[in-house]
């Protein structure tokens, strides 16, 4: 008895440091493209966005969670620099045009990503590929200012990005890969600029913690000129945290907030005054009669009066095939031996009785007196339809 309390004391020790080490174990690295100015994981921002106001001394760091549209439309930038890093970036026209309208009044916009989508693509004629050829492509400046003797090398591939497509008359090549491929373009509209870089993982804390990172992101901001405002896009990187609750209409309008509240005050205020209050009796309401069955006895008596046998097998035809059409998807337009075929094999009803049932139909719409033999017999074979049908 003694032995087995060492052993569970022993049992229970071990556990414990099992459960402390496992508590205490960091977390595995988060591997994930977010490029989101919030995260410190590897492939986010963070530190870029950071050091901003040290890039530009003096700067205000604004973030915009606008469209492009929105954004550069009117007057609501100033004067400045517009920074997206994004995975993906996707402009229309109307986008296109407010941009080139801010740069052209002298402004500067620096866009970075993988890939380029609309009508940004058209304008510009860039689209952007990998290099599939070798890993860890070295990338490096063109400028002999700000060429290193030795290229730029990261790990984890994130330099293989390159513009395969760009418009040479417009566009100045800034920086290139070792296999002569163009990573960083400058434009010229107006008095101001636009910077496009296929590589946007160099901006990332995996990148900047190393002296290389840190280095050549520096230098390809050294092509933005100096500026008091900052923009920094949240718009094309998703990175606008949304609100999916229903009552986010209510609260993002103060008229709506506040007539919300007063309701709900209002309500509390007549819950309060009606439980003091004896609830009164109930009357008893007399359930409405079901008529269907007078209804259809007046409707069967009067077509019967009439005897108007073409007009009941016409409707009846009628909301046949429109039963047919809703639900077995057949053209009823036209009652030949293709629609017979493509009724039997629908329904699984032998072929004899469809085109039995078929020859009913066209004859019903096509002679303009119906027997009382006749209807019966229309009648009896469209009842049996539906029942082989079920």
């Amino acid at each position: 008895m003694k032995d087995l309390k060492i052993y569970i004391t022993i049992g229970c020790l071990l556990l414990g440091v099992y459960l402390v080490s496992l508590y205490n174990r960091p977390d595995d690295i988060n591997w994930q493209t977010t490029m989101y100015y919030k995260d410190k994981v590897p492939f986010g921002t963070y530190i870029l966005y950071d050091q901003l106001k040290q890039i530009n001394p003096g700067a205000q760091v604004i973030n915009t969670n606008k469209s492009i549209y929105n954004a550069f439309h009117g007057n609501s930038l100033g004067k400045g620099t517009y920074i997206i890093l994004a995975k993906s970036i996707t402009l229309n026209k109307f986008d296109v045009e407010a941009m080139l309208k801010y740069i052209n009044a002298g402004n500067t916009v620096f866009m970075s990503a993988f890939d380029w989508r609309g009508q940004i693509a058209d304008t510009l004629n860039i689209s952007s590929r990998a290099e599939y050829a070798s890993k860890n492509t070295s990338i490096n400046f063109v400028n002999n200012k700000l060429k290193r003797a030795a290229d730029y090398k990261f790990n984890r591939d994130i330099t293989n990005q390159y513009f395969d497509s760009y418009d040479t008359a417009k566009a100045v090549v800034l920086g290139m890969n070792h296999y002569e491929h163009s990573t960083l373009l400058s434009y010229k509209f107006g008095k101001g600029q636009l910077v496009l870089c296929s590589t946007p993982l160099v901006f990332t804390n995996y990148s900047l913690l190393t002296p290389q990172g840190a280095d050549y992101a520096q230098k390809a901001l050294s092509y933005l000129p100096p500026a008091k405002n900052v923009y920094w896009d949240q718009f094309q990187n998703g990175d606008i945290p949304e609100d999916e609750s229903p009552m986010r209409v209510f609260f993002n309008n103060p008229s709506l907030q506040w007539a919300y509240y007063l309701a709900i005050f209002s309500l509390l205020l007549f819950v309060i005054y009606e439980v003091k209050r004896r609830q009164r009796i109930i009357p008893v309401i007399e359930p409405l009669q079901n008529t269907t069955l007078e209804f259809v006895n007046v409707v069967g008596q009067v077509y019967y009066e009439k005897r108007n046998n073409a007009n009941i097998a016409h409707k009846k035809t009628i909301y046949l095939l429109g039963h047919i059409r809703e639900k077995y998807k057949i053209n009823t337009s036209k009652l030949d031996k293709e629609f017979m075929e493509a009724l039997s094999q629908k329904t699984g009803i032998e072929l004899t009785f469809i085109q039995e049932l078929t020859t009913a139909l066209y004859f019903v719409s096509t002679h303009g007196h119906i027997t009382d033999h006749e209807l019966i017999r229309l009648n009896h074979l469209i009842e049996q339809f539906y029942i082989k049908s079920r």
